[in-house]
């Protein structure tokens, strides 16, 4: 065999296996993200009213477990989870998130007091730090290059599917062990589903060891001194907090104010309903977004989500109405499951890979604080004025200052590096 076919056959060789490594890492974060955000981030506001009526908690209470987890975890550790990424690779760092985020439910379900509540909340909010989005949007930035935006796209939809069944299965195991059996059993599951793949993962493709230290190596001053970061980050921190005060408030405002004339049973199945076509259409904006991620500049893919985030709340001034109802959660779904996904795909395209992990740190901490304080914020107006009018109206504000701040994003930094 001469020279030319050797390496022929040994490029082929490399690209299968790459091919390989990449459907892997796919699957890794699609189930990790399955598990960690749509199991555990967006199963727990299934169970906030259950808490208000069996401990007497009010709205604000059972909220403001994700405020002060979000507050007190990001802040001290985002930065921190962003730079173990970046130097040491994702792997182990989500493992550990998989097993807190498994012992967070598992611990919910057991408690029956705020200061145990809040305990367990916080380690569910580590579980998200360290084994949720950060970890794997680096993963995927690391293994894909031209087809980031749809590698990203998919690995989100986990996040929509393992959301879209939580309320199902959350509703399904409530009825069959109580709604505490059906949260330890959620928790235990999203072990089980989460850690094997993850276990297993290759931190990046070629050497590890030189993709690592080459990584570590650049700086992240410049980015901090650049206001398009500045401008990304206020961006995401608005729309992120939008949705977020939005989906932790949802059940509550369906039960507690749009259902009140259906059965109990009834209401929490049709609440249900709507929480999973919520995370049903997210799966259509994940693949749509990232699709569209590909093909157009990615400011202009940002703006619409976040333009479809600030115009879907306003629906829910309306949600007596059923069809309006079912409308809200199909744009609020479409504009969910993009949102998350954009910002690692925005931040790769400014500023490059090398500087992600840190660079996602800091973005994500100032997202976890707008996603802590939003919801207690709109849940508070709900106990004080017996409405939600006001926390609503406070949302879409912030939807809408998000897209102006993306409108001023540059569709590429010129000092980009891959």
């Amino acid at each position: 065999m001469n020279t030319t076919a050797k390496d022929t056959l040994s490029a082929g060789r490399l690209e299968f296996a790459s091919r390989g490594g990449q459907t892997q890492v796919a699957a890794t974060s699609f189930l990790a993200l399955f598990s960690i955000v749509g199991l555990a981030l967006y199963g727990l506001p299934f169970f906030y009213d259950f808490m208000v009526r069996d401990f007497q908690w009010s709205r604000a209470q059972v909220t403001s477990g994700n405020f002060y987890s979000k507050l007190l975890i990001g802040p001290l550790f985002g930065f921190l989870a962003g730079w173990i990424v970046d130097r040491f690779g994702p792997r182990r760092m989500m493992m550990a998130g998989i097993l807190m985020a498994g012992i967070a439910l598992v611990g919910l379900s057991f408690t029956t007091t705020l200061a145990f509540f809040y305990f367990f909340y916080l380690f569910n909010a580590l579980g998200y730090v360290c084994g949720g989005p950060l970890p794997n949007q680096v993963l995927i930035s690391r293994w894909f290059n031209e087809a980031r935006g749809k590698a990203m796209g998919f690995a989100y939809l986990g996040i929509g599917a393992g959301g879209a069944v939580a309320p199902l299965l959350a509703n399904w195991l409530t009825q069959q062990f109580g709604w505490p059996g059906a949260l330890r059993t959620m928790g235990i599951l999203l072990v089980l589903i989460a850690l094997p793949l993850a276990f297993f993962v290759k931190e990046s493709p070629g050497t590890e060891a030189a993709h690592l230290s080459a990584a570590s190596s650049v700086s992240i001053g410049g980015v901090l001194k650049s206001w398009h970061f500045y401008l990304l980050a206020i961006g995401s921190m608005c729309s992120i907090g939008a949705v977020g005060g939005t989906f932790q408030n949802l059940k509550l405002f369906m039960t507690g104010d749009v259902f009140r004339a259906l059965s109990p049973q009834e209401a929490q199945s049709t609440a249900a309903y709507v929480l999973s076509l919520v995370l049903i259409s997210s799966l259509v904006g994940r693949l749509l977004m990232g699709w569209l991620a590909d093909r157009f500049p990615k400011k202009y893919v940002m703006l619409l989500i976040y333009l479809i985030v600030a115009c879907s709340i306003p629906l829910l001034f309306l949600a007596s109405s059923q069809p309006f109802l079912y409308l809200f959660a199909v744009l609020f779904g479409i504009g969910l499951g993009g949102d998350y996904m954009i910002i690692p795909l925005m931040a790769a395209e400014l500023f490059g890979v090398k500087v992600l992990g840190r660079l996602m740190g800091v973005v994500l901490t100032a997202d976890g604080v707008a996603e802590a304080l939003a919801p207690v914020i709109v849940a508070k107006t709900r106990d004080n004025t017996g409405s939600y009018a006001v926390g609503f109206s406070i949302l879409i504000l912030l939807a809408f200052i998000g897209a102006v701040a993306v409108a001023l994003l540059p569709k590429k930094d010129r000092q980009t590096k891959s």
